[in-house]
Order: structure tokens, then C-alpha cells, then sequence
């Protein structure tokens, strides 16, 4: 069974294009999400469509990107799909995993985006040890500043719980616990 899907980002625009050439395609029927963005994670219609896909059928879409927020949201839609025994077929690109070329197509979107988030993962490494040569201190803020616990300690010394303590300078206890014992070691 052909079953299609269509999606416009907002509510003034029409899926009359998408319908059509889901039409063309013999698909028998068609689920739409009206005004909503591919970025939000609730898409009712599709939720509903994919629960209605068995196997052997066919998930059609006018383009891919009607489908899925990014690749890797594609990538992992079609492996879900492919587990459950159905194809993803997209009129726009051509693209049908139903043939071997299909499944190639798609092996190499998963190719590319490996190889974009190790790039990414490369450049935020190369990043990460430039600021640190640089001095930078990478990571959160510390929750205690020096001058904080330069006056807990001063206030411990004298006589005062850290609990206490703890309240007059607006942190945690069990945090300035640990910057004094870390700060003893």
C-alpha cells in the first residue's frame, strides 16, 4: 500500500502541490501536518502515519525534507522504517528504497553525515585545546569563587558552621564542602 506524507510549515501555506503529486503517484492515502515546522518534534500526522505503515508498504513524500528535521533524523527514520519492512519512496529526489539504487542513495546521505559530525567533533577538539593554550578555562563556572572561600574559610576558622556559611554566601552546602576539601587537597 502506497501511503503518503505531506507538511507545511505554517498555516497560510498550502499542501495542495504535495497532494497532487502524491495523487500522481497512486498513493491511496495521505496524512498532512498543517502550520508545523520540520524543527518541532510533534507532528501528530506523522505520528499517525507511521503507526498505520505495515509491512511491505510504502511511505511517500513529495521531498525529503517534508520529513525529517536533518539528516539524521532521515537516517534514522528510514532505518526504522527498513526494520518494520517498509520503504520510503520521495517523488522530488528520485529516491525509492524499495530498488538497490535507493539503498545506495541513502548509504551515502549516512556516509556524509558520519563524516559531517566527525568533522564537527574534530573542529571542537582543535577549538577546545587552542583556548586552552591560550589560558582559557573551559568548562562551567566555578560554583565558589576564590574570594568566597578565601571568606568561608576565614568564617569556618572562626567558629562558624559551614552550613552557615554555606547560606551567607548563596551557595550550597554540600558545594562548599567540596571546594574546601578540594581546595585542602
Amino acid at each position: 500500500m502506497l501511503i503518503g506524507y505531506a507538511r507545511v510549515s505554517t498555516a497560510d501555506q498550502n499542501a495542495d502541490l504535495q497532494h497532487r503529486a502524491l495523487d500522481a503517484a497512486g498513493v491511496e492515502k495521505v496524512y498532512t501536518d498543517q502550520g508545523v515546522s520540520g524543527s518541532r518534534a510533534s507532528r501528530p500526522e506523522l505520528d499517525r502515519c507511521l503507526d498505520t505503515l505495515r509491512e511491505g508498504d510504502t511511505l511517500v513524500v513529495w521531498r525529503l525534507d517534508r520529513l525529517a528535521r536533518s539528516l539524521r533524523n532521515l537516517l534514522d527514520l528510514v532505518e526504522m522504517l527498513s526494520e518494520r519492512g517498509v520503504h520510503l519512496r520521495s517523488l522530488t529526489e528520485s529516491i525509492d528504497t524499495s530498488s538497490a539504487s535507493g539503498r545506495l542513495v541513502l548509504s551515502v546521505f549516512g556516509a556524509l553525515a558520519e563524516f559531517e559530525r566527525e568533522l564537527i567533533r574534530e573542529r571542537t577538539s582543535a577549538g577546545l585545546e587552542a583556548a586552552r593554550a591560550r589560558g582559557a578555562r573551559i568548562g562551567r563556572p566555578a560554583a565558589v569563587t576564590r574570594d568566597q572561600l578565601a571568606q568561608a574559610r576565614t568564617l569556618v576558622a572562626g567558629g562558624h558552621r559551614v552550613g552557615d556559611v554555606a547560606k551567607t554566601l548563596g551557595v550550597g552546602r554540600s558545594t562548599l564542602y567540596r571546594a574546601l576539601r578540594d581546595e585542602a587537597a
